[in-house]
């Protein structure tokens, strides 16, 4: 699969569109990721919305992967942290669209945010997961050191009690 990643510097009603679907589609598909099946269109779009300001201001990069047909996978990696965590950021909403799994996407996605994160200066991430998904598998395949489980945190998108993963990944 050809594909390219780029961050986007801010967010225009295209991309909140094509980001929007790709959160539906993951949510769709059973990814708890804070959203409930079935995840209206405009609930979407409005939580893309609302991270725009972050993202205009650096605060927060969010990546995404495109091909000819467009966005299809999006990683965050959230900067802006408490005055006593500065060398910290958090990856958040890493969603690649169900048509483009499992085909190295979701591993440059994590790539290149662990770039993003170093060229900001950061030493440490952290990120959780819906407790046995496939994202789990992922993070620990590309090293990223599993810390353990909070049981009953979430609701999985299609109803039911889930437990989440915690992992961490010091940078060089």
């Amino acid at each position: 699969m050809s594909f390219t990643l780029r961050a986007l510097t801010d967010l225009t009603e295209d991309d909140v569109a094509a980001l929007a679907s790709v959160l539906i589609d993951c949510v769709a598909g059973g990814a708890s990721v804070s959203f409930m099946h079935p995840l209206p269109d405009p609930k979407a779009r409005a939580f893309w919305r609302g991270l725009a300001g972050d993202v205009r201001s650096g605060d927060r990069v969010l990546l995404v992967a495109e091909d000819a047909a467009g966005i299809f996978g999006t990683v965050q990696v959230v900067l802006s942290q408490p005055d006593n965590q500065p060398h910290r950021a958090d990856i958040a909403k890493m969603l690649v669209h169900r048509r483009a799994r499992r085909q190295g996407v979701g591993a440059a996605l994590m790539q290149a945010a662990e770039d993003a994160a170093r060229a900001a200066g950061k030493t440490l991430l952290v990120l959780d997961t819906f407790t046995g998904d496939a994202g789990g598998r992922l993070y620990q395949r590309l090293g990223w050191q599993f810390v353990g489980t909070i049981p009953d945190y979430a609701l999985h998108p299609h109803g039911g009690l889930g437990s989440t993963s915690l992992y961490y990944r010091r940078l060089a």
